[in-house]
């Protein structure tokens, strides 16, 4: 991130787009203080920002209507399936976890009644258990009490791996839930659990009624009629749903938050582009919020010209990436693709993944496409701050990459493609259809040209790429071309289930649905070993220390390349406050508190 950009990001502290404490954290991210942080405000001019009057309603709604845009759209409304933060998203409007991340990654409840702790003594001082006290009081949206109950089942629906859902990996490792009395449970842990908050906690922890899933647990779970019709404890309840299109919902006037929500309908709109929701805020007002602007930082601007809204930009963990396929897309073998039982024929070896790697212009990425909206990183685990690796480095240099490819043998032909042992270097890169990502796979296609590797590029509408459909061999988990680019969402203030994607146990196949999170199908003993270390280690820097070796090891082996850690960033009507935007949980989070002033 260069001077001008970051006299942009003043800027936008400066005119309320930016917080402080967005700014702060994102300087902090490139190696200052919070002090030198707040100096460059304060030289700037910029007064530090008063305490905001708070809103407190003496009603519940009379708001209207609220109008969101999420250009990738949900396909289900069952957050245990939910392959993607589309998904997520859809399914938090109706239902509800424990407890949530705020900005500042804190632990904050939601139906629980308080957070566990030491001092509290709901938190075991070993780390092996910690007790849940639920609020009293709460109801499904169709009437039936929420207790106890079905806290228990959550955690058996997601454990039973005939399920097969996406949030395994929270629940798992759980060596029993145990229903206290009727609003109060205990976890019990199999070992030592640091990252207790884990279960039952942010987007994996939303939780469904027991009584109406408890008869799809196991291998009929996809067959539950309430994956598309939620019945939640949430601000809003179901009205209907278009899978890819449209979810309406309206005001739940028994919602156990007194006096929320604020808006007395709600709709989110799917399809489309960024860009153009992007426009649908910022420019005619249509629509009060849109998800994930992922435009180009300089068309942001001028569209924030009109006045009708702004772009609010926060820290997250999530960075911007291609994958490189360690399996075979292209030969078929039971049934699916991307077997583990097939090795990729080019991508195993080591020298051709060195040489891609220093063929991602990262730096033309963010200064050309993203600006503001995020900066270069060598890693792909990137924050909290205690985990980021100062070990590794990235560079662009196609020569480097020609003596690559030269050293291991890989011989020009006559068309300027490279070759060896009868196999050529090309590649077939796809990624979701969006602006940005389709001129940052031009920018490495040409790159890769001037190194004789020839990539075909495709392009996925997102609703398809990241569906959650496993018959549809075109989303990002099937993974059916050698490489790919997206944004992984980090999801917590925690890396464990994050970095549980480079596991072998965690592999996207046939057999679990392709539910599984190591779509890369990346397999290293070391790394199984220190992620199984850290999951019980206690000790903070030891368990931070794991985790960095972690990310060296998935960078030093070339499995995925970063091109961007990514800042959230979306698009509010001038009069929409309280959204709290957090990178650590969904955009959602806090939606019972959105109102306009």
């Amino acid at each position: 991130m260069d001077e001008r950009e970051i006299r942009d990001l003043v800027d936008d502290v400066e005119a309320g787009r930016l917080t402080r404490r967005a700014f702060t954290q994102m300087m902090v991210a490139l190696g200052l203080t919070a002090p030198m942080a707040a100096q460059m405000l304060a030289g700037a001019g910029v007064a530090r920002a008063q305490t905001k009057p708070t809103f407190n309603p003496t009603k519940r709604g009379g708001g209207g209507q609220l109008r969101v845009l999420w250009w990738q759209s949900p396909t289900l409304l069952n957050p245990h399936f939910a392959t993607g933060t589309k998904d997520q998203d859809g399914s938090r409007v109706f239902y509800e976890p424990l407890a949530a991340f705020d900005p500042d990654g804190n632990v904050v409840p939601v139906l629980a009644e308080r957070v566990p702790s030491g001092e509290n003594g709901d938190l075991a001082k070993d780390g092996t258990s910690v007790v849940w006290r639920l609020k009293k009081g709460v109801q499904w949206h169709d009437g039936k009490p929420f207790t106890a109950d079905d806290v228990v089942f959550n955690w058996e629906y997601s454990a039973d791996p005939a399920t097969a859902t996406v949030t395994i990996g929270s629940y798992k490792e759980l060596q029993r839930v145990e229903k206290v009395d009727s609003h109060t449970v205990k976890v019990v842990f199999k070992k030592p659990n640091p990252f207790w908050y884990d279960a039952f906690c942010g987007n994996r922890g939303q939780l469904i009624p027991k009584h109406l899933f408890e008869a799809y647990k196991g291998g009929k779970s996809r067959e539950a009629p309430n994956n598309v019709k939620p019945v939640g404890t949430g601000p809003y309840r179901f009205v209907d749903f278009k899978p890819g299109d449209i979810v309406r919902a309206e005001i739940n006037p028994s919602y156990h938050v007194p006096n929320r929500p604020f808006f007395d309908q709600f709709e989110m709109k799917g399809g489309g582009d960024a860009v153009s929701a992007a426009r649908a805020v910022l420019q005619t007002g249509e629509y009060d919020y849109a998800w994930n602007i992922q435009v180009e930082d300089e068309i942001l601007k001028r569209l924030e010209q009109s006045g009708r809204g702004r772009v609010e930009i926060w820290p997250s963990g999530n960075p911007e990436h291609v994958q490189c396929n360690q399996t075979d897309p292209w030969k078929e073998v039971d049934g699916e693709r991307s077997s583990v039982k097939v090795p990729h024929p080019i991508l195993t070896e080591a020298a051709v993944r060195k040489a891609l790697n220093v063929l991602v212009d990262r730096a033309a990425v963010q200064e050309q496409i993203y600006g503001r909206q995020g900066q270069t990183s060598a890693n792909f685990l990137n924050a909290p701050p205690r985990y980021q690796s100062k070990n590794t480095t990235w560079e662009f240099n196609i020569d480097k990459a020609n003596q690559i490819l030269d050293q291991a043998g890989w011989k020009r032909g006559p068309d300027g493609i490279r070759a060896k042992d009868g196999k050529k270097l090309k590649f077939v890169f796809q990624t979701s259809i969006n602006a940005p990502r389709q001129k940052t796979q031009a920018i490495v296609k040409q790159a890769c040209a001037k190194a004789g590797i020839d990539l075909e590029l495709k392009s996925v509408v997102a609703s398809v790429f990241f569906s959650s459909d496993p018959a549809n061999p075109d989303t990002y988990r099937h993974f059916y071309t050698d490489l790919q680019m997206y944004t992984t969402t980090m999801g917590a203030p925690d890396p464990q289930l994050f970095m549980e994607q480079f596991t072998s146990w965690r592999i996207a196949s046939k057999e679990n649905k392709w539910s599984g999170n190591n779509v890369t199908r990346f397999r290293n003993e070391e790394y199984d070993t220190l992620w199984r270390g850290a999951e019980n280690e206690v000790d903070a820097a030891k368990r931070a220390a794991m985790f960095i070796r972690m990310n060296d090891i998935v960078i030093q082996n070339v499995v995925v390349i970063p091109v961007l850690w990514r800042n959230g960033v979306g698009a509010a009507a001038k009069a929409l406050r309280g959204m709290d935007l957090s990178g650590w949980d969904s955009t959602l989070w806090h939606l019972a508190y959105w109102y306009k002033a």
